[in-house]
């Protein structure tokens, strides 16, 4: 490996053509962790802590990172042990995490999609609870349909065009929001500020633990190990989390002075009147970006959830058996909640998910260095499972 930076590569040390694979291992994960996220991040924060967003932000990001560090520790370490099975233990607490993995998947398909009609039916003006669970059935009913009589593989080429576009219009509301604050500050002499939501320690740190799932997604790098080896998922993911992680605390940064528009009021489609609020023509790009994003990471969601279901029933399940279980599981969860319950209830799905991981990690380990950094960071996953509530 060469030594300093190279600029062509656009990663530090790395030729071009090791950084063209890093990049495309990159994309997997970029997708699914801007997939929802950066549409209900602000609201959700907002509601929670007000204008200290960007530090509850901050919060969450670094939790994530420290979460990134167990999954990367288990590429290197426990994919070998795993392959050979040397350790029962180590391969038995895989496979509960593989079946947690699934379970966190359906509960991820159903918020997609609600996300996604949440949006749609406002431009539709047709926003109301049960219209949002309608339309999540459906839209889920007919991926599942596809999958059943077709197979969803064709549909998993909408994943780079998806991420293309959610990230031209995370661009554009940068772009925007810095704009909006600039001129604030310019014609005002400072920027307007959300008042404190009155709640008690204990209810932001339940409340800002069921937003875990805004930063999901970097863990799909360890099921790429058929396309990359495992250098360069290890890099893809740290690199993942460095550019999605920075870009959320800058988003939530930027747009705490436009919130205020919100008169309080917040809601799963909250980021439309913020878009509106900038610029008039935004919302329209808004609404398709966010249709797009959420289809491409439900039909995602969906084709990984059945892989892992075929992989825990050792090849019982078929995939297109797999792809039913998965939509009528995520169809009936979709009338049980709104947005934000359903965000809280898929953090604490992850939560588990990503704990059976530090479990595994504590497995193969044998530093009690590195150990006690996988206690610490399960006991912080524990409290989301355990504690975790929705923002409102």
């Amino acid at each position: 490996m060469a030594s300093g930076h190279d600029s062509k590569s656009g990663f530090p040390g790395l030729a071009p053509a090791r950084a063209a694979r890093n990049l495309s291992a990159m994309s997997t994960p970029l997708a699914s962790i801007f997939g929802s996220g950066f549409l209900v991040v602000v609201p959700v924060l907002a509601s929670a802590v007000g204008s200290w967003a960007p530090l509850a932000m901050i919060a969450v990001a670094l939790v994530a990172f420290g979460v990134g560090a167990i999954v990367r520790h288990n590429i290197v370490c426990a994919e070998p042990v795993l392959e050979t099975g040397e350790k029962r233990l180590t391969v038995i607490f895989e496979r509960v995490s593989d079946v947690a993995l699934v379970g966190a998947y359906v509960i991820s398909i159903c918020l997609y999609v609600h996300i996604l009609s949440a949006f749609v039916l406002t431009g539709l003006g047709l926003d109301t609870e049960f219209n949002k669970s309608l339309m999540t059935s459906a839209v889920i009913g007919a991926i599942t349909v596809i999958g059943l009589f077709g197979g969803l593989d064709p549909l998993e080429r909408l994943e780079s065009w998806a991420l293309y576009l959610t990230l031209a219009i995370l661009g554009i509301l940068l772009a925007g929001f810095a704009w909006f604050d600039m001129d604030q500050a310019f014609r005002s002499g400072g920027f307007a500020t959300i008042a404190w939501p009155g709640r008690s320690p204990w209810q932001v740190a339940t409340i800002v633990a069921g937003t875990l799932i805004i930063v999901q997604g970097f863990e799909t790098t360890r099921y790429l190990g058929g396309q990359f080896d495992a250098q360069t998922r290890i890099r893809a993911a740290r690199w993942s989390q460095y550019f999605s992680l920075s870009v959320y605390v800058v988003f939530v940064t930027l747009a705490m002075p436009v919130v205020p528009v919100l008169n309080g009021e917040y809601d799963d489609n909250s980021l439309i009147a913020l878009a509106g609020a900038v610029a008039l023509w935004l919302p329209v790009p808004l609404i398709a970006a966010a249709a797009l994003s959420q289809f491409s990471a439900a039909v995602a969601d969906t084709l990984a959830a059945a892989a892992n279901l075929r992989e825990a029933s050792s090849g019982r399940i078929a995939p297109r058996w797999g792809y039913l279980a998965v939509g009528l599981a995520a169809m009936a969860l979709a009338w049980t909640g709104s947005t934000f319950t359903i965000i809280a209830l898929a953090s604490r799905a992850f939560a588990f998910y990503y704990l059976m991981q530090c479990v595994v990690a504590w497995s193969v380990c044998r530093n009690n260095r590195e150990r006690m950094k996988f206690v610490a960071i399960g006991t912080v996953l524990a409290f989301v499972l355990i504690f975790a509530v929705p923002a409102g």
